[in-house]
């Protein structure tokens, strides 16, 4: 049995603000509940949730933990009642309700992935969140299927990368918008069939002459606002647009007519607050379907770079600045 301290460093703000607040501070270490494992945290990834959750905008639901992070990998150190399969030392990655930004966390075992020696426990970390909201949204809620063309906002961002990576390992002809010439030539990279640069091109007219006219089988919106009547014009007789974020507005004004008229479907999920139940199915089906992937070395993060868990002030802010690309990653 592994020896485990009471109290343990994380990130825990006492109050809403800025990137100041991210300061270190000693919380007790969790002790796993029923259907959870303690994973000694070595890497967890910094998303915007994080950021919405430290300036008020999105609080933990309830029951979570109010040290923020969505997304751990290290070694399970101790086991709750009812895991059955999990083992002390397993090396897991795994998607959180809360409490990532620390040296210790407790993971509903249900949400777990075993992590591939094709894995370091950095690249693992910055999986589980990008990886289950591109799965359940673009391949389940928009039925993206092989040859499909899609369009994807953000697209150097974590979810971004994340969405050219499973579009390429599953026969997607993948678009997305970026905000310089530079993330467009690295978009490419990454495997973008298409980067469009918003700031200096209409993205709606971009999509019709890739598509010959045509239009996208789905689109995957993390900005909201204006953007969703823009969208719809990108949108193929039968298209699913779905709506993960507002960062641009809560409100827009949609030509219902169009709706009508091409059969579009208008859907959009938060993941967060799902319960442990939807999450674990989610889980299974990452594991039969994509993990394999994983397993052989060809799904892995874009990562942008590192921080140590105390310098997740700093994180935050070249989150917020906004010129990454892929993923930004703790390190306890």
């Amino acid at each position: 049995m592994v020896a485990l301290p009471a109290m343990m460093n994380a990130i825990d703000p006492a109050e809403t603000g800025g990137p100041e607040v991210l300061v270190p501070v000693e919380r007790p270490v969790p002790v796993p509940a029923s259907g959870e494992v303690l994973v000694r945290v070595a890497a967890a990834g910094v998303n915007r949730p994080d950021v919405a959750q430290r300036v008020g905008s999105y609080p933990p639901p309830p029951g979570a933990p109010t040290i923020p992070g969505l997304e751990i990998a290290g070694e399970i150190v101790a086991i709750g009642e009812g895991c059955a399969g999990a083992e002390i030392g397993q090396r897991v990655c795994a998607l959180v309700s809360g409490g990532g930004y620390a040296e210790y966390a407790a993971a509903p075992f249900g949400q777990c992935l075993p992590v591939p020696d094709a894995l370091t426990l950095v690249e693992a970390a910055a999986l589980p969140e990008t990886l289950f909201t591109v799965w359940t949204n673009l391949f389940e809620r928009a039925y993206a299927v092989e040859g499909d063309t899609v369009l994807v906002h953000g697209g150097t961002s974590g979810i971004g990368t994340m969405a050219i990576t499973l579009g390429k390992l599953f026969g997607l002809t993948v678009i997305v918008t970026v905000g310089s010439e530079e993330k467009a030539a690295r978009a490419r990279e990454i495997g973008a069939d298409h980067a469009i640069n918003y700031k200096d091109r209409d993205f709606v007219a971009e999509v019709a002459a890739i598509t010959g006219g045509k239009g996208c089988a789905a689109v995957l919106d993390m900005v909201g606002g204006d953007y969703l009547p823009r969208n719809i014009d990108c949108l193929a007789e039968d298209g699913r647009h779905v709506s993960i974020a507002v960062q641009r507005g809560l409100k827009a004004e949609i030509p219902i007519w169009k709706i009508m008229q091409r059969r579009l479907t208008l859907t959009g999920s938060t993941l967060r607050a799902r319960d442990a139940g939807f999450k674990a199915l989610v889980a299974d089906e990452i594991r039969r379907i994509v993990w394999p992937h994983a397993e052989a070395g060809r799904l892995k993060p874009v990562l942008d770079r590192t921080f140590p868990l105390a310098q997740a002030a700093d994180a935050h802010r070249w989150l917020e600045q906004g010129d990454h690309v892929g993923k930004i990653v703790l390190e306890p």
